[in-house]
């Protein structure tokens, strides 16, 4: 059987849990075995190295388990990752647009830059909206324990630059920004 390492082609899935300050654990996102994670290892940028270091080596069928600190996995909390916009950048049809933006709403954005990033509604003033743009995971421990489910040579097409952001979520339904086009839309690293 062929073993992870640099250049193959890896198909994994897992169960992600956010560890919590008292030790327990909470679900809180699961790889569907219909459709792993795919990436090439040693090549897709973004991967969290402490998980990246438990796979390599192993075969398909192989199980693992790692727990990563915030600061490896989606960064410690970042204070100046909330900002205050003004609630004019959300009027829709010469409306406040308060059906998407509320709070504990997760609303998709743009930087400067043109990346799609989520922001979550923090708080909505008369005349301002405070977004948080900070990993939902950030400054959370994590745990992954799942399982290789293929390992092989990567094709000379998906060895070309790969996408992903290291969230660990490339299903695209964790809440981090990733969507179908759009992999690395969560600005995460």
């Amino acid at each position: 059987m062929e073993k992870i390492k640099p250049g193959k082609y890896v198909e994994i899935t897992y169960d992600l849990y956010q560890v919590n300050a008292d030790g327990s654990e909470t679900l809180v996102h699961q790889v569907d075995p219909e459709d792993p994670e795919k990436f090439i290892f040693g090549v897709t940028p973004g991967m969290i190295e402490p998980l990246e270091t438990e796979l390599e080596g192993k075969e398909a069928g192989a199980a693992y388990d790692v727990t990563v600190k915030a600061a490896e996995a989606f960064g410690e909390y970042d204070q100046e990752q909330v900002a205050t916009l003004e609630k004019d950048i959300f009027i829709v049809d010469g409306k406040f647009d308060a059906e998407m933006v509320h709070v504990g709403a997760l609303v998709p954005m743009m930087t400067a830059d043109g990346f799609r990033i989520n922001g979550l509604v923090k708080e909505v003033t008369a005349t301002d909206v405070v977004m948080d743009f900070n990993h939902p995971l950030a400054g959370k421990d994590v745990r992954f324990k799942g399982e290789v489910k293929t390992v092989r040579d990567a094709t000379p097409e998906e060895l070309q630059p790969a996408h992903g952001c290291g969230c660990g979520c490339h299903d695209h339904d964790c809440g981090c920004g990733h969507d179908a086009d759009d992999h690395c839309g969560c600005g995460c690293h």
